[in-house]
């Protein structure tokens, strides 16, 4: 039987949108480039130094996060730093288990001796913003549920130490930084307690093309026809680009000054199309006198460190990814 449905919206390489509301998210563009948006099952058993679970947080929605968690090492701590993870992908495709993030956050969980917990976020155009946002609240709660007993999850349980919690986010993962830190600065956490954030090349627009938008070149992970076709399929019916979501240092946000949040780290690539509304977030959140710490990459761009090939490739984008990863780190420690 021929289907007779329609396309109605397409991103280059990453997704397909169909007339009947149906989404196609296979991957079509460079066949060698495939495996890094593959899927890597969950082992419970240490690989490399880490074991990985796929919990069902939430039995009503489903709501999903997939834990990782490092082997223990002479020197650990008894109890260890907890990551809480928000990945990428414009709100619109990837997910928790794709061998990018699996790969960046192995290695991250090892060096830095944290356990990282990755929410499986539902994605648009499927479910518009703020769906994802309260995906990321829900797991934090499920964190504190944890922390109280509430919740039973043997491998937190026994090497989480829930007075270090800190947010980290990938591309859009980033904006869930700022948006549930802002919210868990309004709850009662307790025994839990928020002890940072970390963006990373956050997907902070304005309706207005930047300069570094306009000058910079498109990347592997990042080009301007991303930019606006995800977040016309992500954000609000009737909404733009000054949405609080994807602008929270405009006019439409609440004053970042109001705003009680952890200590950040903002990391920015030199070569990222969104440096300028980046730094334009750094600048506002200084002069709301925020406690935010910046890491520039020089001469890479927009989520350089999740491109396997070019860091199997290229010394100086391996030698980068190793100084965010670095950096993340000391980050961690210093908090």
């Amino acid at each position: 039987m021929v289907s007779d449905k329609k396309l109605v919206q397409e991103v280059t390489g990453w997704l397909k949108v169909f007339d009947d509301g149906s989404v196609d998210r296979t991957w079509t563009g460079p066949p060698e480039a495939r495996f890094m948006t593959e899927p890597v099952p969950p082992h419970h058993e240490f690989k490399n130094g880490v074991a990985t679970s796929d919990v069902i947080i939430d039995p009503t929605s489903g709501l999903t996060v997939r834990i990782y968690l490092p082997e223990k090492k002479p020197g650990d701590e008894d109890k260890l730093p907890v990551l809480l993870h928000f990945h990428g992908g414009g709100f619109c495709v990837s997910q928790a288990d794709w061998y990018i993030y699996y790969h960046t956050y192995t290695v991250l969980a090892i060096r830095a001796r944290v356990i990282c917990v990755s929410v499986y976020l539902r994605r648009a155009p499927e479910n518009r913003l703020p769906a994802a946002c309260e995906d990321g609240y829900s797991a934090l709660l499920w964190l504190q549920c944890v922390a109280k007993g509430q919740s039973k999850q043997s491998w937190l349980h026994s090497h989480a130490d829930f007075t270090r919690v800190f947010l980290i986010g990938d591309s859009s993962g980033g904006n869930l930084v700022h948006q549930v830190a802002a919210v868990g600065g309004k709850m009662q956490l307790s025994p839990l307690r928020l002890a940072g954030g970390v963006m990373i090349h956050p997907g902070f627009v304005r309706s207005e093309r930047s300069k570094s938008e306009l000058q910079q070149e498109d990347s592997p992970f990042l080009t301007l026809e991303m930019v606006d076709k995800f977040l016309k399929l992500a954000l609000p019916v009737g909404s733009n680009k000054e949405h609080p979501i994807t602008c929270p240092m405009g006019a439409a946000a609440p004053p970042i000054s109001d705003l009680k949040l952890p200590p950040l780290l903002l990391c920015v690539a030199e070569k990222d199309q969104l440096m300028d509304t980046e730094m334009e977030y750094y600048e506002a959140m200084k002069k709301g006198g925020k406690d935010v710490e910046l890491l520039i990459n020089m001469g890479v761009g927009h989520s350089f460190y999740l491109d396997k090939i070019a860091l199997l490739t290229d010394p100086h984008t391996a030698a980068q990814a190793d100084h965010l990863i670095a950096g993340i780190t000391d980050f961690i420690k210093n908090h």
